[in-house]
């Protein structure tokens, strides 16, 4: 394991059944070529030292004394190697045969029998092997070499400062795998040696029984299955080279292919440790179910590997937008569900028909009111229920108060413009602020002036202000303290900033109206900004929000991983390195505004301790109620130290 991540694979050799000696040099191929890889663990398939389908053969004694000939090369091929692997073979004792996989370390040799032996449909394998459940104990089997193996039921090994386990096949598809009490006594990573055919639709079932697996287990499921040279008598085997952690594909080679036979991935056993720690009933269950199983004590790694890049593992610039249209389409679909359905509830229950909400031509405020009015039409509410109140100020541009008015036109609903210059002129001569000074005091004002009026035209008609702010916006604290920070109801508090535009975007594909559509489109396009000073000489936006508080894009990544999984400002710079374009931002510059997100992250928390309700969209919140509870006079001391070593 090297920064938290453990690299491994999953191979599938070409062999020939029954023919040992050629399956052991392909074997060997892979094995060199992994460990050129800098790979940690890899697994073969279940029975590659003889081919899955000899069938009778398996109770050759020629056959099962080649086997353990050929797990003795393996074993001395193992010596001095960095590369911990598994394999699969026929194991016999006295009168009873086992379905055996082997882990080879360094030299040693360990054995795991499989625990569920199938014989319906196309399998018959009780006509051979014995379970591996029924094991009360160990036992040694003898190698060629005179060296002693030892058969092992119920057993986690350590691996490269990793708690792994092993189970074969039919083992991961009844009801309780015993991946499941294995990830209960500690198994981090679950390595499966399989030989299971190929039907129509049976790969995607695969599938979703990794993913289910590795998810509810917390853990890494890593499954290689039987490929080309199996005998295809009666049966087609595919080759699988699959590798997944916690509920998600790493990665997944092409079936059908025998020359692409291996998959790699880095996984983040840091990330699934977090995990574990964090939901308190993994714990929990496993004091209830983990007494039936021993635990390896933690092994010196061999050879180990000082260091090694990212490789075989993608870190997503944008964690909180997913891959694909397909995909951004179904999660937008979702979160405005979950939105509608929140407002409506709060509405309902407060029996409310009115909602008063700022409209200032930005995403933020355009997302509100979007789902203000699908949520009443969910309610088959009026939309002239909908008060949009435009308030320019000094650095309204033409642009935003444009786009405002058209889509308040196109979404038909009640429209008030009220200007706040003349308000905050008298403010600021009632204070005796210079107006000529553009500094906290002249931004702000402007700020609470226009949540003042908010405030008071609800109470004026009957309703209640809808909060515009996002995630982002909450984890940085940029916004004005009793200014846009409150409202009565917090629509957005749940979507960070780089996945407003894609929620927008939702809405305007579907907008029928072609001027509320262009509207939509453009204020995507429009630069974010509070509109707080005054705009340039051409009346463009001169204030924008990321030249001041930094790249929302950055700021997301890096509230993601602090929020996620806790992640130490090292390990958080050490992914944005590898998931950005170092040209667009080069090593400084995610320094100095990871510096500036964890400074303002750990002093504007007063401004989170006191936010309004919200919905919860996604696994990061920060509601004070809810994700997230901290003391607003935490230091930030030791993550700008750890920040300033970088």
């Amino acid at each position: 394991m090297v920064n938290g991540f453990l690299r491994v694979a999953a191979a599938v050799p070409h062999i020939n059944v029954a023919d040992v000696d050629h399956n052991i040099e392909q074997i060997s191929l892979l094995v060199d070529r992994l460990e050129k890889e800098q790979v940690d663990v890899a697994v073969f398939p279940e029975m590659c030292i003889t081919g899955y389908t000899c069938g009778d053969l398996f109770h050759s004694a020629t056959l099962i004394s080649a086997a353990l000939a050929g797990l003795e090369k393996l074993r001395k091929l193992s010596k001095g190697k960095h590369m911990h692997f598994i394999v699969g073979l026929p194991v016999a004792d006295g009168c009873t045969m086992y379905n055996c996989a082997a882990l080879l370390r360094d030299g040693e040799v360990e054995l795991v029998a499989k625990s569920y032996i199938p014989n319906y449909n196309e399998f018959y394998e009780r006509r051979w092997w014995r379970t591996g459940a029924v094991l009360t104990g160990d036992f040694a089997v003898t190698l060629p070499s005179g060296d002693t193996a030892t058969v092992h039921s119920n057993r986690v090994f350590s691996s490269h400062g990793v708690n792994i386990a092993i189970e074969i096949c039919e083992d991961l598809w009844v009801p309780v795998p015993p991946s499941c009490h294995l990830a209960m006594g500690g198994a981090e990573v679950v390595f499966n040696l399989s030989a299971s055919d190929d039907l129509i639709g049976k790969y995607r079932y695969l599938i979703s029984l990794i993913k289910q697996q590795s998810a509810r287990c917390l853990c890494a499921y890593v499954y290689a299955g039987a490929g080309w040279g199996e005998s295809s008598t009666d049966l087609t085997f595919d080759g699988k080279a699959i590798i997944a952690e916690n509920g998600s594909i790493l990665a997944a080679n092409r079936r059908w292919n025998p020359d692409d036979n291996i998959s790699i991935a880095d996984i983040d056993i840091e990330m699934l440790r977090h995990d574990r720690l964090h939901t308190t009933t993994f714990a929990d269950c496993a004091e209830i179910e983990n007494s039936r199983i021993t635990v390896e004590k933690p092994r010196s790694e061999t050879n180990p590997v000082a260091t090694r890049p990212l490789s075989y593992r993608t870190v997503d610039p944008r964690p909180f937008v997913p891959a694909g249209d397909e995909a951004i389409d179904d999660r937008c679909d979702e979160i405005i569900n979950i939105q509608v359905a929140a407002l409506a509830r709060r509405l309902d229950a407060i029996r409310c028909k009115t909602l008063v909400v700022g409209i200032s031509g930005g995403l933020d405020s355009t997302l509100a009111l979007l789902v203000a009015a699908k949520t009443f039409d969910r309610l088959r509410l009026d939309r002239k229920g909908i008060i949009g109140v435009t308030m320019p100020g000094f650095g309204t541009t033409g642009r935003t108060h444009g786009n405002a008015v058209a889509l308040m036109e196109s979404l038909g609903i009640t429209m008030r413009e009220i200007s706040i210059v003349k308000a905050v002129n008298q403010h600021f001569e009632d204070i005796g602020h210079n107006p000529a000074v553009h500094d906290v005091t002249y931004e702000n004002s402007q700020a609470r002036e226009r949540t003042q009026l908010l405030m008071d035209i609800a109470n004026q008609a009957g309703g209640i202000v809808l909060g515009t702010g996002d995630l982002s916006e909450l984890a940085l604290g940029w916004a004005t303290y009793n200014g846009d920070q409150m409202s009565m109801y917090g629509i957005n508090a749940g979507i960070p900033k780089t996945l407003v535009k894609y929620l927008v975007r939702w809405f305007a594909t579907r907008t029928a109206d072609p001027k509320g559509r262009d509207a939509l489109n453009d204020i995507i396009d429009t630069p974010i900004s509070p509109e707080l000073t005054p705009a340039d000489e051409e009346g463009n936006i001169k204030q924008k929000t990321e030249d001041l508080v930094g790249p929302y894009e950055l700021h997301d990544f890096f509230l993601y991983y602090t929020l996620r999984y806790s992640f130490s400002p090292q390990r958080i710079y050490m992914l944005a390195r590898k998931a950005f374009d170092p040209a667009a931002y080069p090593d400084d510059v995610i320094k100095h505004w990871m510096r500036t997100f964890f400074r303002r992250f750990f002093n504007q928390q007063f401004k989170r301790s006191c936010m309004p309700d919200g919905p919860k969209v996604g696994s990061v919140c920060l509601s004070p109620r809810g994700d997230w509870r901290m003391p607003s006079d935490a230091s930030s001391a030791l993550w700008l130290k750890e920040v300033d070593s970088l």
